[in-house]
C-alpha cells in the first residue's frame, strides 16, 4: 500500500472541506484572529525575529498566526491542497511565509536550512510510520541551541476507543469521515500508525535532543472528540469513570 499517496489524497479532500467549516473558522482568521492555543502560544514563547519551521502545517493558520506574531515561517506538508489554500492565505494577509509541498521525511532529506524553532501540533503524528527518521528531520533543522515544541493529542482517547496503544508495522487502514461538522459523511481511506509517548521521546532522545519539558494537559482547546463536556476558560473535557482522561500532551526540546 502507498500510504504517502493513500493519505494525500484524504488530506486534499480534507482541505476543501476544513476551508469551508465553523471548524476552522476562516474568515475572522482573515479578519486578524489567532489560531493559536493558551498551549503553544505559552510554551512556544516569543517568536519576534527568530525563523520558524512549521511541520505538518495544514493549510496555515497556526504557521500565519506564528508570522502575524513576528516569526519568518517556513510549513511543509503534504497536501497539495493545503499547500495551495496556504500559498493563498499568506499573499491574501500580506504575511512573510514560506509554503513547501512535502512530506517530512523527503523534505529532511533535502532541506539545508537550520531554523531558530521547530514546531508541530494536534494530530500530526499517527500519520507518520517512523518517528526515527521523524525525530532525525527535526534535529537537522534545528540550529544548535534550537527549539523543538510538539502539542499533540494524548493517545489515551485512542486506547478507549478501541486503538492500539504500542507501534505497530502496519498501518492501521480505515474508511472515514473528517473531524469538521460540514463532513457531509464523505469518506476517505487513511492510514494511521499509534505512537506511545514513550517512543516520542526515545526518538527525540536519539536524535540528540534535550527534553527541557514534558506536559500532559486535562482540557483540550478543540471540541473533535465524541463525549467531550465543555468548562468555562479551560476547554473541552472528557470523563471516564468519574474521572478526567489526559487529553493533551506537550513536548518542548533544545537541539545540543
Amino acid at each position: 500500500m502507498d500510504y504517502l499517496a493513500t493519505n494525500k489524497h484524504a488530506w486534499d479532500q480534507r482541505t476543501r472541506l476544513h476551508l469551508k467549516s465553523l471548524f476552522y473558522d476562516l474568515q475572522p482568521f482573515i479578519d486578524g484572529k489567532s489560531s493559536l492555543n493558551p498551549i503553544e502560544l505559552a510554551q512556544v514563547g516569543n517568536v519576534q525575529g527568530k525563523n520558524l519551521l512549521h511541520l505538518q502545517c495544514h493549510f496555515g493558520q497556526d504557521s500565519l498566526s506564528w508570522a502575524r506574531l513576528g516569526a519568518a515561517v517556513t510549513g511543509v506538508d503534504l497536501s497539495s491542497e493545503s499547500i495551495t489554500a496556504a500559498k493563498k492565505l499568506a499573499k491574501q494577509l500580506h504575511l512573510p511565509a514560506t509554503f513547501i509541498n512535502s512530506d517530512i521525511y523527503q523534505f529532511g532529506e533535502n532541506n539545508t536550512t537550520q531554523y531558530d524553532i521547530v514546531f508541530t501540533s494536534y494530530g500530526v503524528l499517527a500519520w507518520l510510520p517512523d518517528l526515527t527518521r521523524w525525530a532525525q528531520t527535526i534535529a537537522g533543522a534545528l540550529r544548535p541551541g534550537g527549539e523543538f515544541h510538539l502539542v499533540e493529542f494524548h493517545p489515551f482517547n485512542d486506547v478507549l476507543t478501541g486503538y492500539g496503544y504500542f507501534a505497530q508495522a502496519q498501518p492501521d487502514v480505515e474508511d472515514e469521515v473528517t473531524y469538521t461538522e460540514n463532513h457531509n459523511n464523505q469518506l476517505t481511506k487513511v492510514a494511521t500508525w499509534p505512537h506511545p509517548i514513550s517512543e516520542v521521546i526515545s526518538a527525540l532522545i536519539s536524535a540528540g535532543l534535550t527534553i527541557l519539558k514534558f506536559n500532559e494537559h486535562q482540557y483540550s482547546p478543540y471540541n473533535c472528540i465524541e463525549g467531550l463536556e465543555f468548562v468555562n476558560g479551560k476547554g473541552y473535557q472528557l470523563i471516564h469513570n468519574n474521572h478526567p482522561i489526559p487529553l493533551i500532551y506537550s513536548i518542548h526540546a533544545r537541539a545540543c
